[in-house]
């Protein structure tokens, strides 16, 4: 995040009055910022910038950043603007998450894990659990030593198995694949983690885009849920 300030600042410099969004990508861009996503904001003035780094909103100018989380606020009370954004990023992985589906389902959460994680063993085996308070849990991989990691190679493996929720069964028995590949779907798996500010495993996003950093027990985790 510093990093990412400090070429902004950079960007004062030389910034015009108004800078058009191909403008004003080109000179992140330039400065060494990549795959950005600039989108219009709810706030006039305002570009949404979707980053590796996460959600910042940045000015049409380009002189002024803010790091933070976009409020809503209407008659039909507070939305978090940015939760939603990740939300709409999270579900395009929709087809590479490992689903353990719940047959009532209430909720729907996606958790980021690491097969060298206790606390995502512990999670995995109350996984019948979490499925029968109504809870359908989805994953995805967030290698905690980072994508060149041998966990990495693994996790790439189970999730590109033509059985990938045998493969993770497996692996959460401690019978991790031989096999390792190239985490390519690792990779965009482990780049959203960080977009979400995931820093340890299990990490679990809810239904709304909040991030609940740690283990929760089925029940903690329904009232939870219920709470939100």
């Amino acid at each position: 995040m510093k990093k990412f300030l400090a070429v902004l600042v950079g960007l004062t410099l030389s910034a015009p009055l108004f800078a058009s969004t191909k403008a004003i990508s080109e000179r992140l861009n330039h400065m060494g910022i990549k795959n950005v996503e600039l989108k219009d904001s709810p706030v006039n003035g305002l570009k949404t910038a979707i980053t590796e780094q996460g959600i910042f909103y940045i000015t049409e100018d380009a002189k002024y950043v803010v790091d933070g989380k976009l409020y809503e606020l209407s008659d039909k009370g507070v939305t978090d603007v940015s939760a939603g954004i990740l939300l709409e990023q999270l579900n395009k992985f929709d087809k590479e998450m490992i689903v353990y589906p719940a047959k009532n389902e209430k909720h729907v959460v996606t958790v980021f894990m690491d097969i060298s994680c206790h606390y995502c063993k512990v999670l995995h085996e109350k996984i019948k659990g979490y499925n029968d308070l109504g809870i359908t849990v989805r994953y995805l991989a967030f290698p905690r030593a980072g994508i060149n990691s041998k966990v990495a190679r693994q996790m790439e493996t189970i999730f590109t198995a033509k059985d990938p929720q045998f493969a993770l069964n497996e692996a959460e028995k401690g019978h991790f694949p031989k096999e390792l590949k190239t985490p390519d779907i690792v990779k965009k798996h482990y780049q959203l983690g960080l977009q979400f500010g995931v820093n340890g495993t299990p990490a679990i996003i809810t239904p709304t885009g909040e991030l609940i950093g740690g283990y929760l027990e089925p029940k903690a985790l329904l009232a939870e849920l219920n709470r939100q």
